[in-house]
């Protein structure tokens, strides 16, 4: 089978789902994990259209990307003006990545009922705008916007847009059902169409507004598109686009096809969940692959076949794609569930451990209370440790107090007062803020940067805050996320309850135990290599 290329767009389309609004920095991170994963192209944003993009892409300029090519998308060129001449087109050329995408109209009545121009002046465009970018060496995408649409109304008209692109240069020309509507029936004899006019590579951008984005773009592979869009979770305008969590497995483990590498693969749950992470949404159990119950049993028949043959009732192998198979009764299962917990941290149990079990029942009683520990793997390492006894407390607090005042010219003052024990030595200090939990974070590391130097290296360098369940209002459980970095590593810690300074508190004092005692505390470190010496029990067993 032929190489795949996957083009991922959460950071432009995806980003245009309700309620996303990812900062420069998220999407930096989001693209470096992306990269890593392995997918071929990764849209960074639209330089043209705000200031934060143009930021990015200055920012980005700077990231050294190892598996994918950086794309900066934009539109063909305004009618009646010459493409050396579109400040669009100039936007795109300024983002000084080697590949630029850019989309035209396919659709008649987008081009005269939108644009306000002429069909023949559609065309120029689109060819013009291609041959421009070409001249300078670039890579082109074309986006053929609302192909299939066009298609249905005008199918001469939409097949001249492709071809004026072909003729433009494009190196890949990506047939788009911009509205969702397209059922897959009607797919087939379309490619077929667009293949008997230009041999440019084809590409294809669904959204799911009918539920269909998956099945399109999987039929649209079989039948000779060999360059593949979509977003991590299907994040995107209105009912999202095509969920690449779904669509990078099917076309791998079930159609064959050369996609990614197995390690690469088996990052994807990690990669949807870190996504969810960063666009401050909570991951839905369903999702296919990579949702905590895509692999879950429970009950009666389901899990004594498992047990004997995980075939049984599941389609693939959970482990492909990083995920964990769940059982949800008997002791055995549950134990092993502390393994799926575990991937892609420092430690490891086995099952049949005497402390695995308590271990067990402290974390789902800490996850039916609302935490999460897929992004706060510091949270999760010293949970177990603390389980296992295996460090003492760097500080003990003794209180603290927090004053929030809101002054005459409207500014608002935040005030910290702490106090902390280190052994037989106590601390008292106060420290500003420009809210109460950076005041509270300031105060905190007053009080312990004598004691504990290695405090000036760390730095909070995200915060994050979720309601678990908005029903209770402004009483409702939160849940912060935290993510501090030193010179050497960077980690995430949690923090729950119906208190959102409580829950600062909580994933604040995790953040830096956690980042101390990796740094200097050899009987963490001897802990740590201790628990990694232990394999992971079976989940077949």
């Amino acid at each position: 089978m032929h190489k795949i290329d996957i083009y991922d767009t959460t950071l432009r389309d995806g980003s245009q789902r309700e309620g996303i609004s990812f900062s420069v920095s998220d999407k930096i991170k989001v693209a470096q994990k992306l990269d890593e994963f392995g997918v071929t192209f990764i849209e960074g944003g639209w330089p043209g259209s705000n200031p934060k993009d143009i930021e990015f892409f200055k920012r980005a300029a700077r990231v050294k990307f190892k598996n994918a090519k950086l794309c900066a998308f934009g539109s063909t060129r305004r009618p009646g003006i010459k493409a050396d001449e579109d400040e669009n087109l100039q936007a795109l050329v300024g983002a000084k990545t080697e590949v630029v995408t850019i989309f035209g109209k396919s659709w008649d009545f987008h081009v005269r009922d939108a644009l306000k121009t002429s069909l023949e002046e559609n065309l120029a465009m689109i060819k013009d705008s291609v041959a421009y970018l070409k001249a300078l060496d670039k890579i082109v995408i074309f986006d053929a916007e609302h192909f299939f649409d066009g298609y249905s109304a005008n199918p001469d008209y939409a097949l001249l847009t492709v071809e004026a692109a072909a003729l433009g240069g494009a190196d890949v020309v990506v047939l788009c059902d911009t509205n969702g509507g397209l059922m897959p029936w009607d797919l087939p004899p379309i490619m077929e169409a667009v293949t008997s006019r230009i041999s440019t590579p084809l590409g294809i951008h669904t959204h799911d507004d009918a539920g269909m984005a998956t099945a399109n773009a999987l039929l649209a592979v079989k039948h000779g598109a060999t360059h593949v869009h979509g977003t991590i979770n299907g994040y995107g305008e209105r009912c999202g686009n095509a969920n690449l969590c779904t669509i990078i497995p099917n076309l791998q483990i079930k159609m064959k096809y050369d996609v990614l590498s197995a390690e690469q693969l088996r990052g994807l749950t990690k990669l949807s969940r870190f996504v969810a992470e960063q666009a401050n949404f909570a991951l839905p159990d369903q999702l296919p692959y990579v949702g905590y119950n895509a692999f879950t049993h429970k009950g009666g028949v389901h899990i004594d076949a498992v047990s004997k043959k995980p075939e049984t009732y599941e389609h693939a192998e959970p482990e492909l794609v990083g995920n964990r198979r769940r059982i949800l009764v008997s002791e055995l299962a549950g134990r092993s569930s502390i393994s799926m917990k575990s991937n892609g941290t420092n430690i490891e149990l086995l099952k049949d451990q005497p402390d695995t079990l308590s271990v067990l029942r402290k974390i789902k009683e800490l996850e039916h209370y609302g935490y999460q520990f897929e992004g706060a793997e510091g949270s999760f390492e010293l949970l177990v440790l603390k389980m296992m006894k295996a460090y003492q407390p760097l500080f003990k607090l003794e209180g603290f107090r927090l004053i929030i005042d809101k002054r005459e010219d409207g500014r608002l003052f935040s005030e910290a007062t702490i106090k902390v024990r280190v052994g037989d030595q106590q601390v008292h200090t106060a420290a500003e803020g420009n809210g109460p939990v950076n005041a509270l974070d300031n105060a905190l590391r007053k009080a312990l940067e004598g004691i504990y130097p290695a405090l000036k290296k760390m730095k909070l360098v995200d915060f994050k805050v979720r309601v678990i369940d908005g029903f209770d209002g402004t009483g409702a459980q939160v849940r912060v996320l935290i993510e501090t970095r030193d010179d050497q590593r960077s980690w995430g810690t949690v923090g729950v309850s119906p208190n959102i300074i409580e829950a600062s508190w909580i994933a604040l004092v995790d953040s830096l135990e956690y980042g101390l005692l990796c740094r200097k505390l050899p009987e963490f470190k001897e802990a740590k290599e201790l628990l990694n010496q232990l394999k992971t029990g079976s989940d077949q067993n």
